[in-house]
């Protein structure tokens, strides 16, 4: 797609991804979200970018590198990834994703994970396209 640029996260972009988000999910956005974006803002560590259209932020992609895991090598996992609904379908996620595999690939992480809700079909099949595929592993959850 014409006039993206995929950049490194600045602290500058949290109320883009929150409005970003808001839109997705279609209701307010927890307070908490706003702080761990800070957080990864923050770190500067390369594993976060923005999508942007003539300057105007129009995605986002929060990843991080898991160092310890039950029988992982050092892993990278892409948390969350977001593209305004109205640029939805344009490659703007591809052109995230495909800049964050290049960053891994060069601090020579080559496992990249992803969790995604079994009922997301259009996010599964966003993954599947990027050659993610089931992995061994199990999520586990406890309701407390």
């Amino acid at each position: 797609m014409e006039n993206i640029a995929v950049r490194a996260l600045r602290t500058e972009d949290i109320d883009s991804i929150v409005s970003i988000y808001s839109a997705i999910v279609k209701k307010p956005v927890d307070p908490a979200f706003r702080q761990s974006i800070l957080h990864h803002a923050q770190k500067h560590d390369g594993g976060c970018c923005v999508a942007e259209r003539n300057g105007k932020v129009v995605g986002f992609l929060i990843s991080y590198t898991l160092v310890l895991g039950f029988g992982l090598e050092t892993s990278a996992w892409i948390a969350i990834l977001g593209v305004d609904p109205t640029f939805m379908g344009m490659g703007i996620g591809d052109k995230m994703v495909d800049e964050t595999f290049a960053y891994y690939k060069a601090k020579g992480i080559n496992l990249i994970y992803s969790t995604v809700q079994w009922d997301t079909s259009d996010l599964l099949s966003f993954f599947k396209t990027q050659g993610f595929e089931k992995s061994n592993h199990i999520n586990l959850k406890k309701d407390l």
